[in-house]
Order: C-alpha cells, then sequence, then structure tokens
C-alpha cells in the first residue's frame, strides 16, 4: 500500500460502504499510535495538548489549511490547551479512506 500520507482524498459523495471495523483497524497502523476508533469503528479521534491557547491555535489553522488542500474537514473541539480532533466521511456516515489520508498528514505537521 502507498503510504497513506502521499496520498491525495478524493470527493465522496456516498453511495460506497464505509470501511469494516477490520479494515479500519489494519489502516490504524499508519497513523501515530495517539489516534483511537471511536463508535464502533465509524469514527477516528486524537486529543493533543499544546503550550498555551496560541499554539493550540497555530495548530488549528495549520490542520485547516491542510483540511482546505484535501477537500476533506475534520471536526474540532478546542479548550485552551487541548485540541480534539475528530474524522469521518459524513455522506456515507462512516470513515472512509480519506480520513485515514487526512489523519496520515496531519501526523506530519508540527
Amino acid at each position: 500500500m502507498t503510504a497513506l500520507k502521499n496520498r491525495k482524498c478524493t470527493p465522496c459523495e456516498g453511495g460506497v460502504a464505509p470501511l469494516s471495523e477490520g479494515e479500519a483497524r489494519t489502516m490504524m497502523h499508519e497513523l501515530e499510535p495517539d489516534w483511537m476508533l471511536i463508535d464502533g469503528g465509524n469514527m477516528l479521534a486524537r486529543t493533543l495538548t499544546f503550550e498555551n491557547f496560541i499554539k493550540t491555535m497555530e495548530y488549528v489553522n495549520k490542520v485547516a489549511k491542510l483540511a482546505e488542500q484535501e477537500g476533506h474537514h475534520p471536526d474540532f473541539s478546542i479548550s485552551y490547551n487541548t485540541l480534539s480532533l475528530e474524522l469521518m466521511t459524513h455522506s456515507i456516515d462512516g470513515l472512509s479512506e480519506n480520513d485515514f489520508i487526512l489523519a496520515s498528514k496531519i501526523d506530519e505537521i508540527e
């Protein structure tokens, strides 16, 4: 399999099945270990802690720029120096390869 971070998200309009929990667990091996499968394997989640609010927001803006480039967007929850990210493909109500591609690219952000 080509490294996920080297791939590009492709538009998903629905009509395809979400990844099974087994497929998602296999793809988890290409991500940083703090990513988790939640919601019965239908969503990826990661929580990060930063030095302060400004550092948190700088990181959020880097992720936002990446998400725009990829055309695939995470959900953010911010509490001072803590950022929670959630990824899923809403059009299929579950995980797609796009979620893992974006997660692997988020892993590369410093």
